[in-house]
This record gives C-alpha cells, sequence and structure tokens, in this order.
C-alpha cells in the first residue's frame, strides 16, 4: 500500500494489542496472531479523523465514539469521563492523548497549525501540560515525516521543542524498561522504536519488543513509519482492515482520499 496514513496507526494498535497486557522482550513474534484485536488507540484515533473531516466538535465526537465502542481497553478516567453528561477535561497526563493525535499530523500542512490542532484534540481529556506535548510531539513526528525530513532532523527538532531525550536505542533500554502508560514514559520511547527501523515492520516489532504498553506505542511509532517510509506491507494492511467495522474503514478510506501523499 503506498502513501498510507493511518492505517499505519490502526496496524501498530492491532498488532500490538495481544502484547499490552502479556508482553515481550523480542522483535521474533508472529504479527498476525488471530487474537489481535482494535482497541481504544483505534477508536480515538478514528474519532479525531471524523472530527477533522467533518469539522466535528472534539468532545463530543470522542464521547460518542467511546461510548458506541466500549470495552476496548479504557483507561478507568476516560471511562468515568465517558459516563458523564457534561464530560469535562481531568487533567490527564496518560498517553491516550499521544494515540489518538496521528490525524493531526497527516491532514495538516504547517507546524503551528499542527501544533495548535493537536493541542484541541488532546485537551478535551488530556490537558495537563505533559498530555498536550504527548499529542503534539506525535502530530508534529508524522509532519515532519510527511515532509520528507530526516530521521536526524526529527530527532533534533522533537528534543528541541518538547525537550523529550531521544538519545539512546530500543535495544539499549529493553532490558530495563517498564510498562509505562504517561506520555513522557512512553512517546519518547515510541519515537525512537520509528527512528532505529529500517522499515514500517521493523518498526512494530521494535516498539512491542519494548514490552511496555504495547498497542500504544506500536500504534504511535507505526504513524511516524507510515508517513517516513510511505509503505506497508500489504498483507499487513489487510490484516489490520479485516478486524476493523465498516463504519471505520470508511473514515479511513475518506481520510486517505483527502489527505494522503500524492
Amino acid at each position: 500500500m503506498t502513501h498510507p496514513t493511518l492505517i499505519g496507526t490502526i496496524a501498530g494498535d492491532i498488532i500490538g494489542s495481544i502484547y499490552e497486557w502479556d508482553g515481550i522482550k523480542t522483535t521474533d513474534f508472529d504479527l498476525f496472531n488471530q487474537r489481535c484485536t482494535f482497541t481504544d488507540d483505534t477508536v480515538m484515533t478514528v474519532a479525531v479523523a471524523d472530527c477533522i473531516l467533518h469539522q466535528q466538535d472534539f468532545t463530543k465526537t470522542i464521547h460518542q465514539y467511546g461510548n458506541k465502542y466500549p470495552g476496548r481497553g479504557y483507561g478507568g478516567r476516560f471511562v468515568d469521563w465517558l459516563m458523564s453528561e457534561q464530560p469535562r477535561p481531568y487533567n490527564s497526563f496518560g498517553n491516550g492523548s499521544a494515540m489518538r493525535a496521528s490525524p493531526v499530523g497527516f491532514a495538516y500542512n504547517d507546524l503551528d497549525t499542527v501544533m495548535e490542532m493537536a493541542k484541541k484534540s488532546a485537551e478535551v481529556t488530556h490537558n495537563h501540560p505533559e498530555g498536550i506535548k504527548g499529542a503534539q510531539a506525535v502530530a508534529v513526528a508524522i509532519l515532519l515525516a510527511r515532509q520528507g525530513k530526516s530521521k536526524q532532523d526529527i530527532r533534533d527538532l522533537i528534543t528541541d521543542e518538547f525537550g523529550y531525550q531521544l538519545n539512546f536505542t530500543v535495544e539499549e533500554i529493553r532490558p530495563t524498561y517498564k510498562f509505562d502508560v504517561t506520555c513522557q514514559g512512553s512517546v519518547p520511547q515510541a519515537i525512537v522504536a520509528f527512528l532505529d527501523s529500517s522499515d514500517y515492520e521493523s518498526a512494530i516489532r521494535l516498539a512491542i519488543s519494548l514490552d511496555g504498553d504495547s498497542d500504544t506505542i506500536a500504534c504511535i511509532a507505526g504513524g511516524i513509519a507510515a508517513a517516513f517510509y510511505r509503505e506497508i506491507p500489504q498483507k499487513i494492511v489487510d490484516f489490520a482492515l479485516d478486524k476493523l467495522p465498516e463504519e471505520f474503514i470508511q473514515i479511513l478510506r475518506d481520510f486517505d482520499a483527502r489527505y494522503a501523499t500524492t
């Protein structure tokens, strides 16, 4: 599949789904386990894409999607937010803001707009500065990758703009890395999984091999890798699409039609 957008994010989530609570410290695993499924990362990514495509309100749309697709691994505070009739942000710095930010990086073409829209997509729930920063870093990394920036350029700008220290490799941190659902404890690691990769598949394998919040780290790394490499093996695309409801597939098609790089 040439010039993919959100399927790179979603395939990472689906492949990583079975390793979130049953982690592994190796890149040698089966990509196509039939137990794989989409999680909250995919639901929220599609929700943000829908918001962008149709100029919808982030709070209302994210709330609707979460309630339409319950039981997909949402965090406890987010579940409370979904149950509220008047949902308000709750100062979270969890990586839920970052996992849903990839549509912003694919849809907008300048840094200021990406920063602002990533903030808007995050702050409806994750209005802590670290929660906003995580979403912005993911969206900006995708923007830079789409623009053809080198990996070193991406590393330098993310470090300078957001203060994330990316001066490590997956191999170096893998033995001691622990499960961490904060933006500051998972977004840099996801970005490095992309930076260490040689293609889309290796980015996913590296992300999952950290034995962390595997679906989210692979979701983030997969989105950046899709933007950078501009190609995903068709077998991975087909595997992911087969796991999705038709409503999601239609949003992906519409999003690609409008925003895929040509």
